[in-house]
């Protein structure tokens, strides 16, 4: 099933660039619901590929990378959750697309509730996927030091065991094509801009624990059963913090099951866009 989905012919939209230097795509109905994707850690807006047939059928799709990731340019300024969050408003403002559902993997789903907290005219729902919470005082300091890591050595120091928390054995012993690929993702990436995103995805968590005042926007929380660094509790936790929000887990899969099993994460999206 996910082979073929993969295989599937997609007509990738032509890449526009932000007078910030960010590179996005825009597909879908002209008049469908504004819908922004947003991805991972040294990751790419690629990430969304299996997905997008599905969502562009519908929603009006803005898939853009990560300021210093992908084809898009470092920022002007020292990274933070905050100028991810306005990197989206300028998006949205750019594109004149107005309020919309954010879909956010990992640090994604922390710069979503940043752009919920900052600007919350701009936000319709959330979509928080595998992203991270209260991790405890010693998870914190081991991701801390990874993120030290990256910022000292670059995005190849902690390739190796980053692609074991993310894939199952399984997928990485059958599976060559899709870890080589988040790999090549992962490189391409600007080697600051990829050592203060680790850094902010390692400390920036501590601002959204419990934020004052608490958001309160339709929200979907969902991660995978065996995601060890963003586990079934943070999600839970999450979604306690989120009046309504819904929290799912999906089961078996590790971090990037988005990947692994892309089918098992596009139809619960689906249901809950369709929702609010």
């Amino acid at each position: 099933m996910t082979c073929g989905i993969w295989a599937a012919i997609w007509t990738i939209p032509p890449v526009f660039k932000a007078a910030d230097g960010t590179a996005y795509r825009l597909d879908g109905p002209e008049d469908g619901p504004p819908l922004v994707l947003i991805h991972g850690l040294g990751l790419s807006s690629s990430l969304w590929q299996a997905h997008l047939p599905a969502l562009c059928a519908r929603y009006r799709v803005l898939n853009y990378d990560l300021y210093g990731h992908g084809q898009s340019c470092p920022a002007e300024r020292p990274l933070s959750l905050s100028v991810f969050a306005d990197q989206i408003a300028r998006l949205l403002e750019d594109t004149a697309l107005g309020p919309a559902h954010l879909i956010g993997f990992s640090i994604g789903g922390m710069i979503n509730r940043r752009v919920a907290m900052d600007h919350p005219h701009l936000v319709r729902s959330l979509a928080i996927l595998n992203s991270p919470h209260d991790r405890g005082a010693q998870m914190q300091q081991e991701v801390e030091a990874r993120a030290r890591k990256a910022l000292d050595q670059g995005a190849e120091a902690t390739l190796k065991a980053a692609l074991e928390r993310w894939f199952t054995p399984e997928f990485l012993a059958s599976n060559t094509d899709i870890p080589r690929q988040v790999a090549a993702w992962r490189m391409q990436a600007d080697r600051a801009s990829y050592g203060q995103s680790a850094w902010v995805l390692a400390h920036g968590v501590r601002e959204l624990i419990c934020p004052a005042p608490a958001l309160k926007v339709p929200s979907l929380v969902m991660t995978c059963a065996e995601d060890v660094g963003s586990t079934p509790q943070m999600s839970r936790d999450i979604a306690a913090e989120i009046a309504g929000a819904e929290c799912r887990i999906i089961p078996r899969f590790k971090h990037l099951g988005l990947l692994e099993s892309p089918e098992a994460f596009t139809q619960p999206f689906l249901d809950f866009l369709q929702s609010v």
